[in-house]
């Protein structure tokens, strides 16, 4: 039999192992930025061009690197991080496997320009596609100074699949946000095609969190510090009014890295059980201390992922946590006692004598004694009786001895579909139909109507604008100024006026008309969120109109009027799709004649 197993070229190789490390251009910047933390610098500089396409740079002053470790960095699996399997469960830094250098170079031309400072000089290495293009000494100052460019330059499929630039530059924005969060004592710059989107000076983490994500936060986090035998955890959560839909900053961070965790994340809104609205999300940034060996961060190369031995123990304390932070610093309204009016209690006299009450009865009164009726009492009844038409004969129904009884009244015949419709609770709408009884839920019946004007308003370009007569400011976070600068023009295809004050701020000048009652800023930051995920441009339509559908419909509690009813099930029966909104989720439903005879039979 023909052997048919071989070995892969390292080129290849490599190539594959890079497309778990390397999924985008801010894995590249992460990865390096990560590296430049872990050498100790204290000033790093991030220039990207084209959102990572073309050109990504990162520069830091620290240690650096010898002319042999220059040149090692770049093999797989060669790390100063870890000696043997036991340090996995001792670290200290960001990075281990040794499989990012590598991985950048096996899918870029790589240019590295380092030195020690025990060196006079330092080292100028050029690497493409795994493969080294030259090593020669040079001039630099201490640190390490790397180009990425061409990025995906070998592999034309994984090219071909990267997003739009304001996708991927959203994508690093973010990463690069997860990493200054935790180093507040580091100088971080970002540029982007030469124009400066972040400069972020050293200071403390509350200065660091509002230098990243505007002044706004400044007011609005509460700090949360806890030490036991097991973990610290320190940072801040939000206050219940900052809390969103959508677009909710949550971070959690253990030992400096990065994670996702869902059940921590239930913890953390947990501690706001009816302090916020259901569905909404109050921004946090907690820090976890712990000791290495408690938590495993080798499960997944983009090291996201982390287990916790200890992780129902952890979850109590963080609950704990956020529920003292909140009880400490949340502001709780004084209540107003309005004493007008109120009967005047005197204090208790243990010395004064209390006379016991004396009760007043009629000895007089007999219920078996027929109590006697006045005279002239119809009279008073004549008002409410009904009285007989003249051509049926003139008196009411006690002078006419012929009249019929009440029992013998001839009944209305039954109408087979009501005029009106009724409201349940301030959520549905009921009307019966010839089938049985329909149930409509309002919020959602408004919302299909709303999104499909709204989608119409697209295609015709014929919104109109409501101008506010004080413009409001809002200032974004900057991987969310990307995405609002990104959908400008269909904002405007729907209504909204905003224009740019610079530092990732803008100015809302005019909505969508007939939004009364709706906040701007927080219609706007709504939307932004919503638009966060890269979509064809049909589909940015359709995720705009969804959102601003959501938020202008009926919302649940608010009484309608019977022909605000009529004119809302109206509108609904006239939408293209009548029994679902537009992410999928039922409208209406019919309870037929047959089941309510059935449930009163």
């Amino acid at each position: 039999m023909t052997d048919v197993i071989h070995l892969l070229p390292d080129s290849v190789a490599n190539q594959i192992a890079a497309g778990e490390v390397i999924q985008r251009p801010a894995s590249v910047i992460k990865e390096l930025v990560e590296n430049a933390v872990d050498a100790g610098a204290t000033t790093i500089h991030v220039l990207v061009v084209d959102a990572g396409r073309t050109s990504i740079q990162v520069i830091d002053d620290g240690k650096g690197m010898s002319e042999t470790d220059a040149r090692l960095s770049f093999e797989r699996h060669a790390t100063s991080k870890i000696l043997k399997a036991d340090d996995l469960f001792a670290l200290h830094t960001m990075g281990f496997r040794g499989e990012a250098l590598a991985s950048i170079a096996a899918v870029a031309q790589v240019e590295l320009l380092t030195r020690c400072e025990e060196d006079e000089v330092g080292t100028h290495l050029m690497i493409a596609g795994s493969k080294v293009t030259s090593q020669e000494p040079t001039a630099c100052p201490v640190g390490s100074n790397f180009k990425v460019e061409n990025l995906f330059f070998n592999v034309p499929a994984r090219r071909k699949f990267l997003k739009s630039n304001a996708t991927e530059l959203s994508n690093i924005l973010a990463a690069f946000e997860r990493i200054v969060l935790v180093y507040p004592d580091i100088h971080f710059t970002l540029h982007h095609n030469g124009a400066e989107l972040l400069n972020l000076k050293r200071g403390s983490l509350r200065q660091r969190i509002t230098d990243v994500f505007g002044k706004q936060y400044s007011q609005d986090l509460l700090p949360v510090e806890v030490h036991t035998a097991l973990c610290s955890i320190t940072g801040f959560v939000g206050k219940p009014e900052g809390a969103r839909k959508k677009g909710g900053h949550d971070y959690f961070f253990v030992n400096g890295r990065y994670m996702r965790h869902p059940y921590f994340h239930k913890a953390v809104q947990s501690a706001y059980d009816r302090l916020v609205p259901e569905g909404m999300q109050v921004p946090y940034f907690l820090y976890f201390e712990l000791e290495p060996a408690e938590i495993d961060v080798n499960i997944h190369p983009t090291k996201t992922e982390i287990k916790f031995q200890n992780e129902q123990a952890i979850w109590q304390i963080l609950l704990a946590a956020v529920r003292d932070a909140l009880g400490k610093f949340c502001e709780v309204p004084a209540i107003d006692f309005d004493m007008q009016g109120s009967p005047d209690i005197p204090l208790f006299d243990p010395t004064r004598q209390v006379a016991p009450p004396q009760p007043k009865y009629n000895a007089d009164y007999n219920p078996f004694k027929k109590p006697s009726v006045p005279e002239g009492w119809t009279e008073l009844y004549e008002a409410a009786i009904p009285t007989v038409s003249q051509s049926d004969g003139a008196g009411s129904l006690f002078d006419n001895p012929d009249s019929p009884s009440l029992d013998e009244a001839p009944q209305t015949p039954l109408i087979e579909k009501s005029p009106s419709h009724y409201q349940y609770k301030g959520r549905y709408l009921m009307t019966a139909v010839k089938s049985g009884l329909m149930i409509i839920d309002q919020y959602r019946a408004d919302v299909r109507v709303r999104y499909e004007r709204y989608m119409e308003q697209f295609r015709q370009h014929s919104a109109s604008t409501q101008r506010l007569l004080f413009p409001e400011a809002v200032q974004f976070a900057p991987s969310e100024a990307v995405v609002l600068e990104k959908i400008l023009p269909e904002l405007f295809g729907i209504g909204f006026e905003v224009s740019s004050l610079g530092g990732n701020s803008f100015a809302v000048n005019g909505m969508p008309a007939g939004l009364d009652g709706l906040h701007p800023v927080s219609l706007l930051r709504q939307l932004v969120a919503d638009a966060a995920s890269d979509v064809q441009l049909s589909d940015l339509h359709a995720r705009l109109a969804l959102g601003l559908a959501r938020s202008a419909a009926i919302p649940y509690g608010q009484v309608l009027t019977n022909d605000e009813m009529e004119s809302l099930i109206n509108d609904l029966f006239s939408c293209s799709n009548v029994n679902y909104t537009p992410d999928g989720k039922a409208i209406l439903s019919i309870l037929p004649q047959t089941d309510i005879e059935h449930l009163l039979g």
